[in-house]
């Protein structure tokens, strides 16, 4: 069994004494692990920093086994950010999610595309945190628990949607929230395709998928926590806007 393809690592363990077990995303195979002969030695583990973009090439026996893989560096994208922690933070959350939620050897193919926008705009530009932002709403549709902003739940309105409900995931009107209002989450402009008005408002759409992340998608992995790398970056971003 062989296949080549390129992929984003997404995360690296140590195997015996001098090789590694690696995670990556791929077009047509998905999140898919393999090991690396070597991939713990000097040569090569500089190489597979998390991030980074892979020319692989996977071989095994039997389709069923973990396989080995032999990589070539394409781009490293984690070394360009050592002086930008809070792109360094977006970067690991990214590829910390990614192996949390994704299933092993299932294709994503559009979000993998949208996974390499991404990696590639951030610490590129500053407007990364909102194609970050927007690419949580990617990953909570592709994994089953996207977000329905279109028109009111209630009223079925497409206009003044102020809320997004915490169960369903749907937005609500302000007329139709009613009582309920504090019940609700605050829907962010720019969830629903609008630009942000300022970092705040990104930051207010983060803590809405945050939620979704949390308390939907979580729960059906087995009631695993999120990885600390999605709270890190909030703090960063916190941080970030602070210094501002």
């Amino acid at each position: 069994m062989e296949w080549r393809e390129e992929g984003a690592l997404l995360a690296v363990r140590k195997h015996g004494e001098s090789a590694a077990i690696i995670d990556v995303f791929t077009a047509s195979h998905g999140r898919h692990s393999g090991v690396v002969r070597g991939g713990a030695g000097r040569r090569i583990a500089p190489l597979l920093q998390p991030g980074a973009q892979l020319d692989l090439t996977w071989r095994a026996r039997l389709d069923a086994h973990l396989g080995h893989f032999t990589v070539e560096p394409m781009q490293a994208r984690a070394a360009a950010l050592l002086g930008d922690r809070t792109a360094l933070a977006g970067l690991t959350a990214v590829t910390a999610l990614l192996t949390f939620a994704l299933p092993e050897r299932a294709a994503y193919p559009v979000l993998y595309r949208q996974t390499q926008f991404l990696l590639d705009l951030v610490g590129q530009s500053p407007h990364w945190p909102l194609a970050y932002l927007r690419w949580e709403l990617a990953l909570l549709d592709q994994m089953g628990f996207g977000l329905d902003l279109s028109a009111c739940a209630v009223t079925g309105a497409d206009a003044g949607l102020t809320y997004v409900s915490p169960r369903t995931g749907r937005a609500v009107s302000r007329t139709g929230a009613g009582e309920w209002a504090d019940r609700l989450l605050p829907l962010a402009p720019c969830l629903t395709g609008d630009a942000p008005e300022s970092d705040g408002e990104v930051m207010q759409g983060l803590e809405v998928t945050g939620f979704f992340l949390d308390n939907h998608l979580r729960p059906s992995l087995g009631e695993r926590p999120l990885p600390p790398a999605r709270a890190r970056l909030m703090q960063a971003l916190l941080r970030a806007q602070r210094a501002r």
